[in-house]
C-alpha cells in the first residue's frame, strides 16, 4: 500500500468528546507522524519512532520543525460579502445590513464580479486554513454556480445554500424573490449541487444548505414552505442554515424586531416551526443534526435547551459580534445547556478569514465576561471548537475533525517561519516545569499566533488544496 507519511509536531483533540471533555482529549506529539493511504485516510497518528513497519518505505513530507493541526472548520461566512469587511454603517446590525451589506450583496448580480468574487473567497479560505465550511451563499444562482464550482477545483469542504429572502427594505429588493421562487430555486439548488461531485452525500465535498436570512427576511408563509421543502430533503443530508439571536438593542433590535413582528415567545421558535402569534405551530420544524445557527448571543435557556435536544450547532461568532456591537455569547451558560459549540468567522461582519482569529477574540471575550461568569477558555477547548466541534456541527464527525485513524486526513501545515512574531515567541518564550501545562501553553500560544503567513499548506483527504 503507498503511503505518505507528513512529520510534525502534532496537536488534535482525540476520540468524541464534549468541548468540557476537550482537555482530557487532548493529543500532543513533538516528533509527530501523520501516515496516510493512498485514498487520504489516516492509518497511524503517533510518534514517528514508532512508525510501524509496513508504512516505513512510504514517501515522506519532513514539516519539522513545524505543526500539523486538523483542518479548520469555519461554520459561519457570507460568500457575497467577501469585499464587505470592515464596512462602516454607522449602526449596529440591522443599519449595517441595510446600508452596507445589501447593496455590496447585489453586486453579485453581474456574473463576471460573482466569479471573481468566487475564486478571491476561495484563494482565502486556503489561506487561511479552512478545510471545510458552512457558506451563506448568494441569492443569484449564477454566483452559487461559480462559488461550488471553484471550491470543487480547489478540493475544499463546503455546504452551502443561495441566501432566502421574500421581504425586505428598499435596498434588499435586488436580492429577494417571490415565495414561489425562494422554494423552486432552493430546489433546484439542492438538485443540481447536493453531493454533485462524487453522487453520494457521504463521500462528497459538495453539500447544500436551507438558508433563510433570518426570521426578519421571510415571512411565515416561507418559513412554512422551507419546512415542506426540508421535510423532503433531510434524509438526503441536506443543512440548514441561519442567524439567532444576534442582536438584542431594546425594542429596535434584531431579537425584539422578530418577537414583534411573529408575535412569538421565542426567536428560536420561528424556526422551530412555531411562527405563528403564540408560537402556535404553522409548519414543519427546521432544527436538527444538520442545523446550525450562528451567533446565539441572546438565548433563553429554552432555546439552549431545545437546540440541545433537537441536535442543532451554534455556530459562535465573536468578531462580528465585537464588531457590530452585539455582545457576549454567555460561555458557562451555552456550555452547560449541553448544545454543541462551533466558531465561525462571519466574514464581513467579523473582519478576519482565520479561525484562530476567532478563537483567540473567543478566549478575551470570555475572559472578561462579568463576575462568576467570567472564564479562561483551555486552549484544548479552543482547538474543539475550531476543529471537531466544527466538523460535529457539520454532522460529519465521523469523516473529518481529528486525526482518529480511518478519518479523511484534513489538516494543515502551519510553519511558524513564516510568522517571525510567532517563530520568535515559540522559540523563546518561557514554560512551565510541568510538562501539561507547557503543552498547553505552547498550543495557545500557537492558536494566537497564527496568521495567514504561517499556514505552508493545506490538505484535505489527504489532497493538497490548490489556489487558482
Amino acid at each position: 500500500m503507498a503511503t505518505h507519511t507528513h512529520l510534525g509536531h502534532i496537536f488534535h483533540i482525540a476520540g468524541t468528546p464534549k468541548v468540557t471533555e476537550a482537555a482530557a482529549a487532548l493529543v500532543a506529539i513533538p516528533d509527530g507522524a501523520l501516515v496516510l493511504d493512498d485514498g487520504g485516510r489516516i492509518v497511524f497518528c503517533g510518534d514517528r519512532a514508532e512508525i510501524p513497519s509496513d508504512y516505513e518505505s512510504g514517501t515522506v513530507h519532513d514539516h519539522r520543525p513545524g505543526f500539523l493541526l486538523p483542518g479548520f472548520v469555519d461554520t459561519h461566512i457570507h460568500f457575497p460579502q467577501t469585499y464587505a469587511g470592515d464596512s462602516y454603517g454607522g449602526g449596529q446590525l440591522l443599519e449595517w445590513l441595510t446600508l452596507c451589506m445589501f447593496p455590496s450583496e447585489t453586486k453579485f448580480a453581474d456574473p463576471e464580479f460573482a466569479q471573481q468574487a468566487a475564486v478571491e473567497f476561495t484563494n482565502r479560505r486556503i489561506s487561511a486554513g479552512t478545510t471545510a465550511a458552512m457558506v451563506f451563499g448568494s441569492a443569484f444562482p449564477h454566483a452559487q454556480d461559480a462559488l461550488f464550482t471553484e471550491t470543487q477545483k480547489a478540493g475544499l469542504r463546503i455546504v452551502s445554500g443561495r441566501g432566502i429572502q421574500t421581504v425586505g427594505g428598499e435596498t434588499a429588493q435586488p436580492l429577494m424573490t417571490s415565495e414561489e421562487d425562494a422554494i423552486r430555486l432552493t430546489r433546484e439548488e439542492i438538485e443540481k449541487w447536493h453531493g454533485a461531485d462524487t453522487g453520494d452525500v457521504a463521500t462528497a465535498l459538495l453539500h447544500v444548505a436551507i438558508i433563510p436570512r433570518f426570521s426578519l427576511s421571510v415571512t411565515p408563509e416561507t418559513l412554512k414552505n422551507l419546512g415542506e421543502l426540508y421535510e423532503e430533503v433531510r434524509d438526503r443530508g441536506v443543512y440548514v442554515h441561519s442567524h439567532l439571536n444576534e442582536n438584542n438593542r431594546p425594542g429596535t433590535g434584531e431579537v425584539d424586531s422578530t418577537k414583534e413582528t411573529y408575535q412569538v415567545n421565542s426567536y428560536l421558535d420561528t424556526y422551530d416551526g412555531k411562527f405563528l402569534p403564540g408560537s402556535e405551530v404553522g409548519g414543519k420544524s427546521l432544527l436538527g443534526r444538520r442545523t446550525i445557527l450562528a451567533h446565539c448571543v441572546h438565548c433563553q435557556d429554552v432555546e439552549l435547551e431545545r437546540m440541545a435536544e433537537t441536535g442543532t450547532s451554534v455556530s459562535h461568532c465573536p468578531i462580528s459580534q465585537l464588531f457590530l456591537g452585539s455582545g457576549t455569547m454567555p460561555w458557562k451558560r451555552t456550555v452547560a445547556s449541553g448544545v454543541n459549540i462551533s466558531v465561525g468567522t462571519d466574514f464581513g461582519g467579523g473582519d478576519e478569514w482565520l479561525i484562530p482569529r476567532v478563537l483567540g477574540d473567543a478566549f478575551k471575550v470570555h475572559i472578561t465576561e462579568a463576575g462568576d461568569d467570567g472564564v479562561s477558555m483551555h486552549p484544548a477547548e479552543m482547538l474543539f471548537v475550531g476543529t471537531l466541534g466544527g466538523a460535529r456541527a457539520l454532522d460529519m464527525e465521523d469523516r473529518f475533525g481529528n486525526f482518529d485513524v480511518g478519518k479523511e486526513a484534513d489538516f494543515v501545515v502551519v510553519d511558524p517561519s513564516g510568522t517571525p512574531a510567532l517563530d520568535g515567541l515559540l522559540r523563546n518564550a518561557v514554560r512551565a516545569a510541568d510538562p501539561d501545562l507547557a503543552r498547553d501553553q505552547t498550543l495557545f500560544a500557537l492558536l494566537m499566533g497564527i496568521r495567514d503567513t504561517s499556514i505552508s499548506e493545506v490538505y484535505v483527504a489527504g489532497r493538497k488544496a490548490k489556489a487558482s
